[in-house]
């Protein structure tokens, strides 16, 4: 936690532990305050100190539950993309990861594209990322150009790159951890929701890096997105444009623009009533694959807007990707359970 003084811009750290603290509450004087954090290896965790910050203590111990789990083990690390920005992501490895050995990777992408990447001990959604960590595989999340929390600048280098510069951020990331050779390059996937799901969606036509790849909830053309989301600003603001006033930058940093070029089996997952990013999105990406004769799969999740948030569908959805990165990365054939 650190203190910002308004008058002179001056900070100094109040505390170093829990590693992050993501929301805070003070007494009426002042005097005592309540946080949540957590740590790279334990859940969140509600904390009470006097203020300024003395004798912190937990008051949950939400940790117990995983201490018998074979959770995640985290640590961030940074590369250099194509154009020489610093990119961070956080790689996930097993318990009893082995620095000898080559393991496949899966790349998973957050959405945003102002999110962030984060160690925890237990990250999901509908990937399922311990159970590919016990199967025997890296998970990289990178927090690639527009990301939060490493100032303007960075955050400015997706406006009229969307797509494109994404692409650098994450094969230079895999790039970078098969130059380590602790990879093995030939077994390699992404997945994203989201953001996530438009830059994989734009890895599919325009890298043959992947054996396979997920796109959840993903923009596949952005004129087709332009017209029908329910946050028309957003695409202006990062195109700087509008497709009648600069066609050519939408066809850029569109996905379908180099569908002919897709190599990468796809399978795609949506939900029936997205406003953020409309279905049509992926009924586009999906024909198109079908036509130039990619394995690909659609998931329409009914009754879903742009999230899946709801145990049963989330399992499902789960399920799907750990039945189609089994296929293509490990050749295993999968039985969905009814």
């Amino acid at each position: 936690m650190i203190k910002i003084d308004p008058k002179n811009g001056s900070t100094s750290i109040l505390t170093s532990k829990p590693e992050r603290i993501t929301s805070y509450s003070f007494s009426k004087d002042g005097k005592k305050i309540a946080y949540t954090g957590v740590n790279d290896e334990d859940l969140t965790e509600v904390y009470t100190s006097d203020y300024p910050l003395k004798k912190a203590k937990p008051i949950t111990e939400f940790t117990k539950q995983i201490q018998d789990w074979a959770v995640a083990k985290s640590e961030v690390i940074s590369w250099e993309s194509e154009d020489g920005a610093m990119i961070e992501g956080v790689l996930y490895k097993p318990e009893d990861y082995d620095p000898n050995k080559k393991y496949p990777l899966l790349v998973i992408i957050h959405g945003g594209p102002t999110g962030i990447s984060t160690p925890g001990a237990t990250p999901s959604y509908v990937y399922p990322i311990i159970q590919w960590l016990n199967k025997g595989a890296l998970v990289l999340s990178p927090n690639y150009r527009g990301s939060a929390g490493y100032g303007e600048e960075f955050r400015s280098l997706n406006v009229e790159n969307l797509g494109v510069g994404d692409a650098w951020d994450v094969l230079s990331g895999v790039e970078y951890l098969e130059k380590k050779g602790i990879i093995d390059g030939d077994m390699v996937g992404s997945m994203g929701w989201s953001q996530g799901g438009y830059i994989s969606a734009f890895l599919t036509t325009n890298s043959d890096k992947f054996k396979a790849i997920s796109v959840g909830a993903g923009i596949s053309n952005w004129m087709t997105y332009y017209v029908s989301t329910d946050i028309h600003p957003f695409t202006r603001q990062y195109l700087k444009a509008t497709p009648w006033s600069n066609k050519a930058i939408y066809e850029k940093t569109s996905p379908m623009t180099n569908i002919n070029n897709a190599t990468t089996p796809t399978l795609i997952q949506h939900g029936e009533f997205d406003k953020r990013v409309p279905t049509a999105n992926a009924y586009e990406l999906f024909q198109g694959l079908q036509d130039v004769g990619v394995d690909t799969k659609l998931i329409i999740y009914k009754d879903f807007g742009h999230g899946i948030n709801k145990p049963k569908e989330r399992l499902a959805a789960t399920w799907h990707n750990w039945e189609w990165f089994a296929k293509y990365i490990w050749g295993e054939e999968v039985e969905l359970p009814e």
